[in-house]
């Protein structure tokens, strides 16, 4: 099945020294939160916690994939690029990309299959509320 994306949205991130291990480069794991930082700015902090404290749904990962094809150091400032498609009413697709400053290849790629849960820990499907937000925000997805 050919997925339709979204638009790229950017998250610009500094690197802390306090994200690196000893000789300065990122610690892969952080990839991961940097990823995660960047779907909550597309859905919305604000959003995210109205959906769980007022629908008892949230998001957890199913699967995800992660490429590093050259360091990120301290104090880089990156760009994280990110982008998403509905798979089904209970399942997106994000690829994410890592960006340093005037680079030609993204640092680091990444594939985050999220499923949508409720508080019982059970599959459930996303909210109209949340798909109409999406769509709204990006007129060109098709849902499946």
């Amino acid at each position: 099945m050919q997925l339709s994306f979204s638009p790229w949205f950017h998250f610009q991130l500094q690197i802390y020294y306090e994200d690196t291990d000893f000789s300065g480069v990122v610690y892969h794991p952080n990839f991961l939160k940097y990823f995660e930082r960047a779907r909550e700015q597309v859905i919305g902090a604000n959003e995210l916690k109205r959906l769980w404290h007022s629908d008892g749904i949230g998001f957890a990962v199913y699967r995800s994939e992660l490429t590093c094809q050259e360091g990120v150091e301290f104090a880089d400032i990156l760009d994280v690029r990110t982008r998403f498609a509905f798979e089904s009413k209970y399942r997106t697709v994000w690829e994410q990309e890592i960006w340093r400053e005037n680079a030609v290849r993204a640092a680091v790629n990444g594939r985050v299959e999220m499923v949508c849960m409720n508080s019982q820990r059970q599959l459930c499907p996303m909210p109209a509320t949340l798909l109409e937000q999406l769509a709204a925000q990006l007129q060109q997805i098709e849902f499946p």
